[in-house]
Order: C-alpha cells, then sequence, then structure tokens
C-alpha cells in the first residue's frame, strides 16, 4: 500500500507478513560462513532481523552433547527458518525438511533443490514438484529459485507461502544483475510476498531491491564476509528500511535534461 502524498507514517505500511505470521523487520538472515559463533550472535543482534535461517544438513541435530551452532540463537528473539541447502534432488529436500521438522525446528522451510553445482542455480521442475508434495504435508514452504515469472506462478500454484528469486548467483556478491526480471516479478506477482534472496553485497544492494518494491531480503555472504560483519549487519539493516521507505515514497521522474532546483519563474532579470 502506498499512502497518499503527506500522510506517510510507519503504521500506515502494509505489514511484512508470510502465512498468516507478521514480522517487524523484511531482513531475513543466515548462519553461515561467519569466523565465530560469537560473532554470528553480534551480526544477528545488529541486523535487527527476526527470521533467521540454517541449513539443516550442516547442523548438529542429534548428539546435544556436541557443541551445535543452534546454542548460539535464542529461539525467544528470533524465528528459525530452516532450508535444505545442500539438496540435489527432490527427496533428499523433502526427507531434510521433514527431518527439521521432527527435531522442532519449524514446520516453515527455505525450500532449495539445486540443480547445477557450480551456479547453484535451482532445479525448477523439482523444485515444482518438491513444492507440491511438502505443501501436502503440511509445509510452509519458501523455495528459492530463479527470476522466472512462469517458474514463480507454478510455486504459487503448487502452495508458495512466498517466492523468493535469486537477484544474481548464491554467495556471489555481484548484487541485482536482473532489474527488468525482477520488476516484471514485482508487478505480475501480488498473491504472496516476494523476497530477493542470493546475490546481495553490500547495503546499496538490499535498498535497491526493497526500493524495487520487494517484500523482503535474504542475505548471508554479505554480512558474514564483510571485514567488519557487525557492521555490514547494521548497514544491512538501515538500507532494507530505507529501501522500503524510498518505495513507499515514489521517486521522482527521471529526466534527460537538468530541472533548476530552484526553479525561475517569477525571477525578475
Amino acid at each position: 500500500m502506498v499512502p497518499q502524498p503527506g500522510t506517510y507514517n510507519e503504521s500506515m505500511d502494509t505489514p511484512f507478513t508470510i502465512a498468516g505470521r507478521t514480522f517487524r523487520s523484511r531482513l531475513m538472515i543466515g548462519t553461515g560462513k561467519y569466523r565465530s559463533f560469537d560473532e554470528m550472535v553480534r551480526c544477528h543482534e545488529a541486523s535487527g532481523a527476526e527470521v533467521v535461517t540454517v541449513a539443516v544438513r550442516r547442523v548438529n541435530l542429534t548428539d546435544r552433547s556436541k557443541e551445535s551452532m543452534l546454542d548460539y540463537i535464542d529461539r525467544s528473539r528470533y524465528f528459525i527458518l530452516p532450508n535444505t541447502a545442500g539438496c540435489y534432488n527432490v527427496e533428499d529436500a523433502v526427507r531434510t525438511a521433514m527431518l527439521a521438522r521432527e527435531v522442532g525446528l519449524s514446520n516453515w522451510i527455505k525450500l532449495e533443490v539445486i540443480g547445477d553445482e557450480k551456479t547453484l542455480f535451482p532445479d525448477v521442475f523439482g523444485l515444482v514438484e518438491a513444492t507440491k508434495i511438502l505443501v501436502k504435508e503440511g509445509f510452509v514452504v519458501l523455495p528459492y529459485t530463479n527470476d522466472d515469472l512462469i517458474t514463480a506462478r507454478r510455486l504459487i500454484d503448487a502452495g508458495a507461502a512466498a517466492v523468493m528469486p535469486l537477484a544474481a548467483p548464491i554467495g556471489s556478491g555481484l548484487g541485482i544483475q536482473n532489474y527488468a526480471t525482477l520488476r516484471i516479478l514485482r508487478e505480475q506477482i501480488t498473491e504472496v510476498p516476494l523476497i530477493v534472496d542470493a546475490g546481495v553485497g553490500t547495503a546499496s544492494d538490499a535498498c535497491i531491491a526493497m526500493e524495487l518494491g520487494f517484500d523482503g531480503v535474504l542475505l548471508n555472504t554479505a554480512v558474514a564476509a564483510a571485514q567488519d560483519s557487525v557492521a555490514m549487519a547494521a548497514a544491512m539493516r538501515h538500507a532494507v528500511e530505507a529501501g522500503r521507505l524510498a518505495y513507499l515514497a515514489g521517486r521522482m521522474e527521471k529526466r534527460l535534461y537538468a530541472s533548476a532546483s530552484s526553479p525561475l519563474a517569477g525571477v525578475i532579470r
């Protein structure tokens, strides 16, 4: 919802709601690649994020006598979103989601079905199939996908609670490489939230994603691989907030030629 001119206040913004659950922060953050668990904790705090995504296949879920990443996530403060990172087929992705639910993480799942090892691009056919299966099993499914409108529609038809298109390859830090297709997605997809997932490298990338009208941003490497990860986490928080506000404000029209900031009409020469 874009407010009428001169009437904006934060309470007028449309809530960030997924599957009936509302979040204050539109930034979601990951748990991988940090130099230490302590750094991860400080980055999560600085980001202001409420949703923390965890790769199910990369954490200790069963042997509680050993240290686990989960020991460093305060579940009273953060909503854990398990993900199926590292799964290259439907069976593995579904099994991993089931495991996450069985050990009490969540019935929400960030669904990844990877189709190519080098690019980590999604297998969209497998992704749609896995979404159908998991939705029938009672999961809230948030699929990581490419920036294709038709795939997004298929995922929504399969029951996806949100669609999470990449802006660039996972962990590349290239920023938004596909403005046109992301804009098309934003214009055409209104049934579920759209969340940019993958490719963000710095705060301006996150801001641009929000200025395009996306409902949220999920990132990890941009923070974890920064020279000062905690400072970058804080920067991402402000970037997402600024981008959302700019989107609601409505940017000025672009012009080819100059237009004086101080109009000359009525000036005595």
